[in-house]
């Protein structure tokens, strides 16, 4: 059975998602149930690591303060174009900095936290130099941003993943 339906659960939620966002009738039954078992398959060929959680309060400390980040940076965007401000008011830029993450599924969520939060957008990851390429919006201190970076959510996901 898990030679041809390797992940299970995930052909499972995959059919039924299908399901819910099309149509009910046996052909997508059918188109949907074999996508899923793709999806099976190539999730197998990936083969990732198994995560092994260090904290679990951290986790929820760290959502906790993406959720906030997120929310606050969102006003923040909504006020710079509602307040219609001159683009001179603003300083749009890049911004490299050096993480101590290594993890890979660390440095996926990093990319993700940092990509939802408006303003704010990850650009490129140079994993030989650890050096991460941000773009910022409004990008007032360089050195805020770091200590955003590397202080709110790297120190985190390091105790999660490390």
């Amino acid at each position: 059975m898990s030679r041809y339906l390797p992940h299970p659960i995930l052909s499972v939620a995959l059919v039924l998602m299908w399901m819910v966002l099309t149509r009910f009738s046996l052909g997508n039954l059918i188109l949907g149930g074999g996508i899923a078992t793709l999806a099976g398959w190539v999730v197998s060929r990936l083969r990732p690591k198994r995560v092994v959680v260090g904290s679990w309060s951290a986790i929820f400390k760290l959502a906790g303060i993406v959720g906030y980040d997120i929310l606050k940076s969102n006003i923040e965007v909504a006020k710079l174009i509602i307040a219609g401000t001159r683009r001179s008011d603003r300083i749009a830029g890049f911004l490299h900095i050096h993480l101590r993450l290594t993890d890979r599924n660390a440095l996926a969520l990093l990319s993700i936290i940092i990509t939802s939060t408006p303003g704010t957008a990850w650009v490129e990851y140079d994993p030989e130099e650890g050096l991460l390429l941000l773009h910022i919006l409004d990008l007032r201190e360089s050195q805020d941003w770091q200590v955003i970076i590397r202080d709110r959510y790297e120190s985190l996901l390091m105790e999660i993943f490390e």
